[in-house]
């Protein structure tokens, strides 16, 4: 990949989108994270105001550390970037005190998970609104258009998404290119929703190279048939997640009424 002409891309691409929409810059959300490093610095490149947010929620302390890392490393390079940090723990904790938490407990885990995420929106938007600046997304191909790894409304609820077009090793060439710090360039991808050690792989049961390649594969044609062992079972996770994500990929349905029963 020619990282300095996708790079220019980019920043040529949020520049333009911004003027359009007649707003003065960007909000992201930071999450010590390789995609949101990136995300951020492209922002940051476009001269125009970024505001960088840390939200945590009962985050583990090596996430805390690599955000701080980044964002300071952000702010030294860049005049045009803020940052701010919006403790979100006690607001997690007070929506868990209101609600029904005698569920299966996968089930409340998961729930309570993507309530994490969407309370990261809602602050990402209170900023965005308060600001006058656009929430820009930090997913990259493989979790936006493949796996569906994210959040309907949490980290999927963005105004523009800057990565997207990029898989995961894309993303890491981008982030070697920028020189985004070796803490997250060495950390395994962790969303952080579930205040554990879990990883990306640990929740999909694949890692991104292996999803890179059977969205690869599929593209082609390809079915799990095609295929044995390991490989077999990547395309059968891959398939699996694809298709039970399908809502958060497409567009929202409308019931379209007939004419004839309107007027």
């Amino acid at each position: 990949m020619e990282t300095k002409q996708v790079t220019n891309f980019i920043v040529q691409w949020l520049k333009t989108y911004a003027k359009n929409a007649n707003t003065n810059g960007f909000v992201v959300g930071v999450s010590g994270g390789v995609d949101s490093a990136v995300t951020s610095t492209l922002c940051a490149m476009t001269g125009l105001d970024v505001m960088c947010l840390e939200m945590p929620i009962y985050q583990s302390q090596s996430h805390i550390s690599r955000a701080k890392e980044h964002i300071a490393q952000l702010k030294k390079k860049f005049q045009n970037v803020q940052s701010a940090r919006v403790n979100l723990t006690p607001v997690f904790d007070s929506f868990k005190d209101e609600i029904d938490l005698k569920h299966p407990q996968k089930t409340v885990d998961m729930a309570l998970a993507n309530s994490r995420a969407r309370l990261r929106m809602t602050t990402l938007y209170y900023f965005a609104g308060l600001l006058g600046r656009l929430v820009a997304g930090t997913g990259n191909k493989v979790e936006d258009f493949g796996v569906g790894f994210y959040t309907k409304y949490g980290d999927g609820g963005v105004d523009l998404s800057p990565i997207a077009d990029l898989l995961k090793s894309e993303v890491y060439d981008l982030a070697n290119a920028l020189k985004i710090p070796e803490s997250i360039l060495n950390a395994e991808p962790s969303d952080g929703l579930f205040g554990d050690s879990r990883t990306d792989e640990d929740q999909i049961g694949a890692s991104y190279p292996e999803l890179e390649w059977a969205m690869k594969s599929i593209e082609e044609g390809k079915s799990p048939d095609d295929f044995e062992g390991r490989d077999r079972v990547v395309l059968e996770i891959y398939s699996k997640f694809n298709s039970a994500n399908k809502h958060k990929m497409s567009p929202i349905p409308v019931c379209i009424i007939p004419k004839e029963f309107k007027y």
